[in-house]
């Protein structure tokens, strides 16, 4: 609780996405995020400088329980929302105790923490007050009925989101009825009450159709960082030493000569991952002069460079791994060796796509006598500002 009261963020994301078809948008990839947590990362902002007390998600009944909870620093819950908006919103409005909430749509990725501000400043200072985003009409404007007739666009103004009220206030008015009203704030006017607008923002717009839905993307794609890393690793073959590779264990009668395990296609994916973020490498962070590294899992070096890669804000899209051996026969394991490693990038990276291949040598040179094994992988990570 601050000063201002107790505030909810009340993000909408119970919509079907009729108009623009397939997947509900609110669901859909945006960037690094579903569209409806680019609005909750703002929620998250806002509690981090004191502005609101916790988050309020609308999810459609059949999605409550699917999404993950547990992503945010705020206190968070997830509500099922009913056959209309205004239905959705009654169900929120009763999960919480907060004074006052701001309702927002999750089709508005785009909404800044300025905005908000205003709008928690502006109900604070007039508690009775709802308060509201308006952007001036920059078209001329038209009404077709009995002919066509021309507006005055001066007095025509497009309402966004979020919206402000006092929460008891905004409950009695939405329990008077309204099943049909697309905003809270046109039921919020017809009751007689007070509201007061704030300036909106053209870039907070509303994802409607696939126009919109190709802007939000071209807006996401121009913060976006693309990074390429490159790994080796190489490693003699000898008798007396399992064959880890990938983080399973291989039938061999001969294994890998190292400080560790010597899990080749761990290591070299490691390299790709550090080389990608600019982190260095694995023979800097875990150098085989520590005695603590001494026949250690290379898996579990690789999942911490996967752990460091997220902490950095980055996120692994791809690593392509291409391992040089003559024997033994190894085709038929790579799928194997793919899930393993696939689960070492989880959660961190749960939709990378990781691909393993295995090349033989001809039997040329000393990788063709089986005397060591060459691993090359190729990692790809992107980060959005």
């Amino acid at each position: 609780m601050n000063g201002r009261g107790s505030w909810s963020f009340l993000l909408v994301a119970a919509g079907t996405g009729s108009r623009i078809g397939g997947k509900p948008k609110q669901f859909r990839q945006l960037g690094p995020h579903p569209m409806w947590m680019w609005s909750a990362r703002i929620a998250e902002e806002l509690f981090s400088r004191g502005m609101i007390d916790e988050l309020t998600v609308v999810f459609p009944r059949d999605n409550v329980l699917t999404e993950a909870e547990g992503k945010f620093d705020i206190r968070t819950r997830f509500v099922a929302g009913g056959k209309t908006r205004t239905e959705s919103v009654r169900n929120a409005l009763r999960e919480t105790e907060a004074d006052f909430v701001l309702i927002h749509d999750a089709a508005r990725p785009f909404v800044s923490v300025e905005l908000c501000e205003e709008l928690i400043r502006t109900v604070s200072n007039e508690p009775d007050t709802g308060a509201i985003p308006l952007l001036e009409s920059v078209d001329s404007l038209k009404k077709v009925g009995n002919g066509i007739s021309a507006l005055p666009r001066e007095e025509i103004f497009r309402t966004q989101t979020p919206q402000a009220f006092r929460r008891t206030s905004i409950e009695e008015v939405l329990a008077s009825g309204g099943a049909g009203a697309t905003d809270e704030a046109a039921l919020w006017i017809a009751a007689g009450k007070k509201i007061t607008p704030v300036s909106g923002s053209e870039r907070n717009f509303k994802v409607t159709t696939d126009f919109d839905w190709a802007i939000a993307h071209a807006l996401v794609g121009a913060g976006r960082t693309l990074r390429v890393g490159m790994g080796y690793d190489v490693h003699e073959l000898v008798h007396g030493r399992k064959l880890i590779l990938g983080g399973i264990e291989v039938d061999s009668v001969l294994g890998l000569l190292g400080h560790s395990d010597a899990d080749i296609i761990c290591h070299a994916a490691s390299d790709a991952l550090l080389g990608a973020s600019g982190e260095g490498d694995i023979g800097t962070l875990f150098p085989s002069s520590e005695e603590r590294y001494k026949d250690a899992e290379s898996a579990l070096i690789l999942k911490e460079v996967v752990e460091l890669t997220a902490s950095k804000g980055w996120r692994a899209l791809n690593v392509d791994i291409v391992l040089v051996a003559q024997i033994p026969r190894l085709g038929n394991l790579t799928r194997d060796m793919e899930r393993s490693l696939k689960r070492l990038f989880t959660p961190s990276f749960p939709s990378v796509q990781i691909s393993v291949k295995v090349k033989s040598p001809e039997r040329v040179g000393s990788l063709g006598r089986a005397e060591r094994m060459e691993c090359y992988a190729a990692a790809q990570i992107e980060r959005y500002e």
